[in-house]
């Protein structure tokens, strides 16, 4: 059975003295913008590194998991960027799913950011810093989601799921309408997001999740997510399905579109784009390198040739708040 224990903490230090034998982490959630930790159901001692007055870098990675040069090239790209952890915007385990080939897919070129990983391809991660969210072609099988929750451990349901990592609050969604709780802003899902961005008391809230809300080309716009994220608090919503990289700013709010993380396959764009489409690209593969600190965020999109395609900077978070003591 997965059971995840909570514990509240302060400061840097976390000492569990915990031997509850769990089969999933500890969950460790700081009062003041900390991190999201996960660390073993046995006695562990871990040190974060930083309190939220820290800068974190993490990476964003879309429609990947297809065990092909372009993955490797993705992968060694964002590793290069020595991030502290990554999240997906979906299609992790191409074509369908299946049990067999998700760790080829995934653990071959992710292992030592997942926690736990019990796949073949070497040592995992001492703590979880891997974040995805489902995209259709991870439901495509006879069993559903069974071999994506199996493989992975995360939090909530693990379907849809929020955690904290510095100054920044992250919501993964499942937008694949074959979710059982529902893919409309109305749905049990749709509830659960309203009311968690109401209670977040984080800088920063980052919500991503698979299909596109807005985009400028195949699979693009998808009405069923066009929810009120902003209303609700979000500063930004992440998204990939399209094979492509987009910026698109409506009512000064950024969706990203982000889905060139290794699949064989690059999608074309419209020959009108959708309204507020700032930036659109797919000369190549590659991933996003995301910088967050209490006041900023810096999102770039980067080729696996280095090219740097775009570059959007937000401003605000907890300027108006005064920065933790020791911090």
């Amino acid at each position: 059975m997965k059971k995840t224990l909570k514990l509240v903490i302060v400061g840097a230090l976390v000492v569990l003295g915990l031997s509850l034998g769990l089969s999933h982490a500890v969950q460790a959630t700081s009062t003041s913008h900390d991190r999201v930790v996960y660390l073993p159901g046995a006695v562990k001692s871990f040190v974060m590194p930083g309190g939220s007055g820290d800068s974190i870098r993490f990476a964003v990675i879309g429609d990947y998991g297809s065990a092909s040069q372009n993955e490797l090239a993705v992968a060694n790209l964002v590793k290069s960027w020595n991030p502290s952890f990554i999240i997906t915007t979906g299609d992790n385990n191409y074509w369908d799913g299946a049990a067999a080939t998700i760790d080829q897919n995934i653990g071959q070129y992710y292992h030592d950011f997942i926690y736990p990983y019990m796949g073949s391809y070497g040592a995992g991660a001492p703590i979880n810093r891997f974040f995805p969210s489902l995209g259709n072609h991870d439901l495509d099988n006879p069993d559903g989601a069974n071999p994506y929750l199996n493989y992975f451990t995360l939090p909530g349901n693990e379907r849809y799921y929020d955690f904290v990592w510095g100054p920044v609050h992250f919501y993964a969604l499942n937008s694949d309408p074959r979710e059982p709780d529902g893919v409309t802003s109305t749905s049990t899902q749709g509830r659960w997001l309203q009311s968690a961005l109401a209670s977040s008391g984080s800088c920063w809230v980052l919500v991503y999740f698979h299909p596109s809300a807005f985009s400028s080309g195949e699979f693009g716009t998808n009405v069923w997510m066009q929810w009120p994220f902003q209303a609700w608090g979000a500063d930004a919503v992440l998204a990939g399905h399209s094979h492509y990289y987009e910026r698109i700013i409506r009512d000064g709010f950024p969706y990203f579109v982000n889905g060139l993380g290794g699949n064989y396959v690059i999608h074309q764009f419209y020959e009108t784009p959708t309204a507020g489409s700032q930036v659109r690209y797919n000369a190549n593969f590659g991933a996003m390198r995301v910088i967050a600190t209490r006041t900023t965020i810096l999102y770039e999109f980067i080729a696996i040739d280095g090219t740097v395609v775009d570059t959007y900077l937000q401003s605000g978070g907890c300027a108006h708040i005064a920065a933790p003591t020791g911090q």
